[in-house]
């Protein structure tokens, strides 16, 4: 169970390192490039809430993902949802 809880930790961490990377290497549309890297950098705050079982998001955390332009938000996930198949890997499919 342990190794569960760790391996989904490292998986997290490393979507969350991902979609940073997928930021600063593509241009966002709709919202200058600049603006939209430097919220979700921002984001690095709420890294400690993305592990099962840790406790709910910090006021901080809470801020910095309501400042993030919706545009900007949708554009990075979609960026960060082909980084998969880029490195020649099955879609990421979650459920829950």
């Amino acid at each position: 169970m342990a190794a569960v809880k760790s391996s989904s930790s490292v998986v997290s961490l490393l979507l969350l390192s991902l979609l940073v990377i997928a930021l600063q290497s593509r241009v966002i549309e709709c919202q200058p490039q600049q603006s939209c890297t430097a919220s979700l950098t921002g984001l690095n705050v709420c890294a400690p809430f993305l592990v099962p079982g840790s406790p709910t998001a910090s006021t901080e955390c809470c801020n910095a993902v309501q400042s993030i332009n919706h545009d900007c938000m949708c554009n990075t996930m979609r960026i960060a949802a082909q980084i998969p198949a880029q490195c020649n890997l099955p879609p990421l499919s979650c459920s829950g």
